[in-house]
């Protein structure tokens, strides 16, 4: 019970957070999202600590990653040409390669890989979600809808696969999610999706119900990809910063994955189907 008014708590909390930076206007949401993102670097290379074959400090990577993030706010915000955003962050690419050189370790190019993947697997979600945020002033209900949904789909799947799961969907990596778990998850997102279309009326079905259908499949590969990380790695949880919910990467590996293909899709409608 304990644990459960923690979770309670801390997620209440986690949710009030996401919701009103969003709603409240674009600087906060670059604030509160760029800090996610700096404990999340520092999070996911931590998981290597212990590993024989990667074998990476989490300083250096976490701080050019980081950096080359900051590089392209300004051009998200305009203040700078992205020709000049590209001719910086460059740089700062290349050093990740050229520091394992010095660092003598057997397996270079894994830890080069380990570390570009980190920079697409993190970098890109955040700064696509703050570029939504920037360029649309009127996306803070699409956005907050898309959390929304990832949410429902999270929470659903859960007391369906609780309630009438017996199917396993991939033993290999989640023991614990069901075929009937994540059916329920998809029927009631979509529901959801249905009642975003009524209360946002300029947008309607046309959007939120191709958004859910859209955002389901991200959310749940998006959960499956960090268990397959953690189940590799042999650990529980990727941190311990949310009290009764793991770490960062815990919370967002259902939007990681959603995020990109919710871009595409609001790329998609803003350009060619609003107009």
């Amino acid at each position: 019970m304990n644990n459960l008014v923690q979770r309670a708590i801390t997620g209440t909390v986690f949710v009030a957070l996401i919701v009103f930076s969003i709603y409240a206007n674009k600087f906060l949401t670059i604030g509160v999202f760029s800090l996610f993102l700096l404990l999340g670097i520092i999070e996911y290379f931590k998981l290597f600590k212990e590993n024989k074959i990667i074998q990476l400090k989490w300083q250096l990577p976490s701080i050019v990653i980081f950096s080359i993030f900051a590089l392209m706010l300004p051009g998200a915000l305009g203040e700078w040409n992205m020709d000049v955003v590209i001719a910086l962050i460059i740089p700062l690419f290349l050093l990740l390669f050229i520091t394992e050189l010095w660092r003598k370790k057997t397996n270079p190019l894994v830890n080069i890989g380990i570390q570009i993947f980190g920079f697409f697997y993190l970098v890109i979600p955040f700064f696509l979600l703050i570029l939504i945020r920037v360029e649309d002033t009127d996306s803070v209900i699409q956005l907050i809808g898309m959390f929304v949904l990832i949410w429902s789909n999270d929470t659903f799947a859960y007391l369906s696969g609780r309630f009438f799961g017996k199917t396993k969907l991939f033993e290999r990596i989640s023991p614990k999610k069901t075929w009937e778990g994540t059916i329920g998850g998809i029927v009631l997102t979509v529901l959801i999706g249905f009642v975003f279309a009524y209360f946002d009326p300029t947008r309607g079905l046309l959007f939120w119900i191709p958004a859910a259908i859209i955002i389901v499949p991200g959310a749940i590969f998006g959960d499956l990809l960090e268990s397959l990380f953690k189940r590799s790695l042999n650990i529980k949880d990727s941190g311990n910063i949310l009290p009764g919910h793991g770490g960062i990467l815990d919370r967002f590996d259902a939007a990681l994955f959603t995020i990109p293909f919710f871009f595409c899709w609001w790329t998609i409608y803003t350009e060619f189907i609003a107009r």
